[in-house]
């Protein structure tokens, strides 16, 4: 399996940034680490052998960005305000060097984005935010509720980064017709504490007629070897249509 390694300086970020990528062709898929997870967290907890084989037979190219959570919405070191507004340039970082490499990279004009726990938030909020650049969203045990970082302070970047906020005053046909054109698949473990955020989440979808799949597996959890069944189920799924 070819792999890569890239460190760049970031000007959304204003220091360097790195990434992982697997394979050299195939759909690109960008994996958003959990909380406190790097670029290599999704190598080491076995997402990338999981798929071993679709990466190698070109059906699949997978991106692994890091992350600068610590930074961001779990930086209590400083007020919410200057949380959210790190977290807006992770944000273009994603979109202007993340995106658009994998696009250039694979020739595709669109990208999947999955992420698990809270991996899954920022797969979610960015491609409800900018469906014109997502084919494919994938959440496992996903968290969506940025509000318990921010510890009651409100603004309109909070509003326009919280998914159960924004999505359902969400009117307009132009980001509608986009976000119903999206792959989604939400899964989640009938034991997984992060399951009511999921039935919140796939509820407001239903209400803005946006088709997508909710799976809530039997007698699963929270954790890595669930979310390794659930991340190669579904490339197999979309990779043999």
């Amino acid at each position: 399996m070819i792999e890569n390694y890239y460190q760049w300086y970031s000007l959304y970020l204003n220091r360097d940034f790195e990434m992982l990528t697997f394979g050299e062709k195939g759909l690109p898929f960008i994996i958003f680490p959990t909380s406190g997870g790097k670029y290599f967290e999704a190598k080491d907890r076995g997402i990338i052998n999981s798929i071993a084989d679709l990466i190698d037979a070109g059906k699949v190219m997978i991106f692994c960005p890091d992350s600068i959570n610590n930074e961001s919405w779990y930086n209590y070191s400083t007020e919410p305000v200057n949380r959210v507004l790190r977290h807006n340039d992770y944000e273009k970082c994603i979109l202007n060097d993340v995106i658009e490499f994998a696009i250039h990279k694979t020739g595709y004009k669109k990208v999947g984005l999955t992420g698990c726990s809270f991996g899954a938030y920022h797969a979610a909020n960015t491609a409800l935010k900018h469906p014109d650049k997502v084919s494919h969203l994938l959440t496992m045990g996903g968290a969506y509720d940025i509000k318990q970082f921010i510890f009651g302070y409100y603004d309109d970047n909070c509003y326009f980064n919280n998914p159960p906020d924004y999505l359902p005053n969400l009117e307009d046909e132009w980001y509608l017709s986009r976000i119903r054109k999206i792959n989604i698949s939400l899964r989640t473990g009938e034991n997984d504490f992060c399951l009511p955020e999921n039935l919140r989440l796939s509820n407001i979808l239903k209400s803005k007629k946006v088709e997508h799949e909710l799976q809530i597996r039997k007698e699963t959890g929270h954790d890595w070897h669930w979310w390794l069944d659930m991340f190669r189920t579904y490339i197999l799924e979309i990779t043999n249509n």
